[in-house]
């Protein structure tokens, strides 16, 4: 009995020790695993903590570095690096990235944001069937999401926002049974929303912003829980989506609805935040959204909206921003947005209100607006009377017709009997230049960007300067000053009293030039505000003295120091040319500074026959356009000054202006690629077209041949696989059908690619048993045609 009882202690005890031992195991495969993420991910500075007998089960957690065991198993792991992260190095792969998480069989939460992944996302990470939270935001992962991730029914979230993914969103993320959250901003996607969308039963969270979705919005109503939508600046539309009621945010800004707000949205008690600016919503806007319950944003401006307003309407007291601005409203504006909390912005400008404070148009205007874009007053419908309204319609047409050519006659002889005695004109000027623009302006060219009119970039609001201020600058504009003249004017170089140095551009005006014109420029000009645009500061007026019109205009802009590109490429001194890191940095300037111009602002700027020696550098070597087509004083100074025009371009294309407006522009960047990597100027469209052949069979060849082809003060510094990037941009630039030059996106995508490429170059240019690297192969370049916002 006693020997039983031993060997039963002996069975007992050694499956204890082999389930410690197998626990243990399990531990250090697990460890392991993470370690090897760490090398993977090449060691980054949120990770530096950890090494092989590190105790991961039992590390203190932070905002930044979370591994959660159950029974000595992961089963969430959240890395989140610097936001500003660059792409790993060219030996990193996604697909052996996933398939070492894969080793993390119980894993249910993962989170990787801002860690420089790059490449497809791998389908095998589906084999992570227990995944309930997927996030990987902010980092360089591209192409589609693959068909595999619909095998993973437990997901609950799967964010993949500020990414390069593109293409359609597959139907079966409408089949993911308990999805609650998804949010796929800042992508390229494009295509329309999948009606499948209106499956998912748990979802709280969609998050669609900035992509390129367009078409209606699928039915969401009956969608009970969803919380939070979020469609910004896309192209959908026209109509108003249907929706549940208890939504808590609603962002439909930046699209092309243009439907009449729907009664229910009076009915959404939960709302907190509603944005609808900047698309065309038409008909009333409904006052009862002031008063929502729980509403503490509402953005209504940039629309056609009508309605009288009222002083005694009532508000919500937690109300922080309210935008009524460039609509069609009139009437008082409520007492109850004045009275408030200090803090509360309210914001009305250009429509027809009677406020003193503000700019308004009259009340005539936003009558013959509304009656424009079809919103006609109410009125009951007789069938009975349709015959006796023709007939009035038809005499009343006869009889209007008459008077109008009376009108138009008598009209005629005053301007005329005006013109003989030549009486002075007295004319107005806003000084302001944000309300100083006409409200046809205000409704063709919406500026879409708050941040915009705020001012940004670190540059000081635009601003109106006093003459006295201009005089001091140019020291009452002495020769030394003087920086040289143009069709745009003569240029001078200031200094303000902060010691900052500007640029001063003088405009001289005649008493025959019409102050909309100018205006109209000044506005646009005040707009352009970019970290890659030489950006205007602000203006002044200089006034004739007896009837007070203009006769001068001066504009002053931020002062660029280090000259055109040109300067510190094709004419510089060895010591001071660019290095080809910096080069390519310029490149990527120039091509922000274009996709800016086409969509900072809408309409866009287009055609704006860029030239190498319009770009200026900074003091950091910082690349900023500093010429752009706009439509400058043309009927004040009788020539066209904008780019659009200018016989400057040599795109050989006579068509591409109308049909491909937006590829006239990568034409010409293809132009300053050109001369960037051959480091020479170009003198003829014979020259540039035997060097994009040149260039086209060079990426054919060898290595050799390439670098034969390049500046010679930077081809021993250039990565192979870096120049052959790009000289594979500018050969797709320079394509002599518009339809295949790549759209400025996908040329700043391959440009961060060919930078990266050299950056990791720079850092490892061996590999550890000191062979070179064989970088990978930069995505090929795609040649659609970008639908316009």
């Amino acid at each position: 009995m006693a020997k039983a009882i031993s060997h039963f202690a002996v069975l007992v005890l050694t499956f204890m020790l082999v389930q410690i031992d197998y626990s243990e195991q399990l531990q250090s495969s697990q460890a392991q695993t993470l370690v090897r993420i760490q090398r993977l991910l090449n060691y980054p500075t949120v990770l530096s903590s950890w090494n092989s007998s590190t105790d991961f089960c039992n590390t203190e957690p932070t905002s930044f570095l979370t591994v959660v065991c159950y029974e000595e198993s992961i089963t969430q792991l959240h890395i989140i690096g610097n936001k500003r992260a660059h792409m790993l190095p060219l030996n990193f792969s996604m697909d052996s990235f996933i398939t070492t998480l894969v080793s993390l069989p119980d894993l249910k939460v993962l989170k990787l944001v801002s860690l420089g992944l790059w490449g497809p996302l791998p389908g095998k990470l589906s084999r992570l069937s227990s995944l309930e939270i997927v996030n990987m935001s902010s980092n360089f992962i591209y192409g589609a999401i693959p068909q595999e991730l619909s095998s993973l029914t437990s997901l609950q979230t799967l964010i993949l926002d500020e990414n390069m993914l593109s293409g359609r969103l597959p139907d079966w993320l409408g089949s993911l049974p308990v999805l609650a959250a998804l949010s796929l901003r800042k992508n390229l996607f494009n295509g329309t929303v999948p009606k499948s969308f209106s499956d998912l039963n748990n979802l709280r969270v969609l998050a669609l912003s900035h992509n390129h979705f367009y078409g209606e919005v699928p039915d969401l109503s009956g969608l009970t829980y969803l919380q939070e939508l979020d469609l910004e600046d896309n192209a959908l539309g026209p109509q108003f989506p249907k929706l549940g009621n208890k939504l808590v945010k609603l962002v439909l800004s930046k699209n092309r609805f243009r439907s009449g707000i729907p009664a229910e949205l009076s009915s959404y008690y939960q709302l907190q935040r509603l944005d609808l600016s900047v698309n065309k919503f038409v008909g009333p806007f409904p006052p009862s959204l002031l008063s929502l319950p729980s509403i503490t944003y509402l953005n209504i401006s940039e629309n056609k909206l009508t309605g009288m307003l009222f002083d005694n309407l009532s508000c919500n007291d937690g109300l922080e921003l309210v935008d009524l601005s460039s609509n069609l409203l009139s009437g008082h504006l409520p007492n109850c947005l004045l009275s408030g909390s200090k803090n509360r912005v309210v914001l009305y400008s250009m429509n027809c209100l009677t406020a003193s404070n503000e700019n308004q148009h009259p009340s005539s205007f936003c009558q013959n607006e509304a009656l424009a874009v079809g919103i006609l007053p109410q009125r009951k419908k007789s069938k009975q009377a349709s015959k006796a309204v023709l007939v009035s319609a038809i005499f009343g047409g006869i009889v209007g017709g008459i008077l109008l050519a009376g009108l138009v006659f008598l009209l005629a002889r005053r301007i005329n009997a005006r013109k003989t005695i030549k009486r002075p004109q007295t004319r107005l000027i806003a000084e302001n230049a944000s309300t100083g623009y006409t409200s046809k302006l205000l409704s063709d060219a919406r500026y879409i960007s708050q941040t915009m009119k705020l001012g940004a970039l670190g540059l000081p609001a635009y601003r109106t300067f006093s003459l006295e201020e201009v005089e001091e600058a140019t020291n009452n504009f002495n020769t030394s000053a003087f920086m040289g003249e143009g069709s745009q004017g003569q240029m001078y170089r200031g200094r303000l009293k902060d010691g900052s140095f500007v640029a001063i551009r003088c405009l001289k005006m005649k008493k025959s030039h019409s102050t909309r014109n100018f205006m109209h420029h000044i506005e646009l000009i005040s707009k352009l505000r970019h970290r890659h645009l030489v950006s205007a500061l602000g203006h002044c007026f200089e006034c004739y003295l007896d009837d007070s019109s203009v006769s001068r205009i001066f504009l002053i802009f931020e002062y660029v120091p280090n000259g055109t590109l040109r300067s510190r490429i094709s004419e510089g001194r060895a010591r001071r040319s660019l290095t080809w890191t910096q080069r390519i940095a310029a490149a990527i300037g120039v091509a922000k500074g274009i996709q800016f111009l086409h969509t900072g602002i809408v309409p866009g700027v287009y055609s704006n026959n860029l030239k190498i020696t319009d770009i200026l550098l900074d003091q950091n070597l910082v690349a900023k356009i500093s010429s752009y087509n706009l439509p400058l004083l043309t009927e004040n100074t009788g020539k066209q000054v904008g780019h659009g025009t200018a016989s400057g371009s040599i795109d050989p294309t006579t068509n591409a202006r109308a049909q491909h407006v937006d590829k006239v522009d990568v034409y010409d960047f293809g132009l300053i690629l050109l001369e960037i990597i051959v480091g020479r100027p170009l003198n003829s469209r014979k020259e540039v077209d035997t060097l994009k052949d040149q260039l086209q069979a060079g990426i054919a060849a060898d290595i050799a041949a390439r670098l034969s082809m390049v500046d010679p003060a930077v081809n021993k510094s250039c990565l192979d696989q870096s120049l052959k990037t790009m000289m594979e941009i500018c050969v797709r630039c320079l394509h002599k059908n518009p339809a295949e030059r790549p759209s400025v996106e996908d040329v700043l995508w391959n440009l961060q690619f060919a930078t990266q490429v050299q950056d990791a170059w720079h850092s490892q240019s061996q590999s550890s048993d000191g062979s070179p690297i064989s970088p990978s192969q930069p995505p090929r370049l795609h040649h659609g045609h970008r639908s316009q916002k």
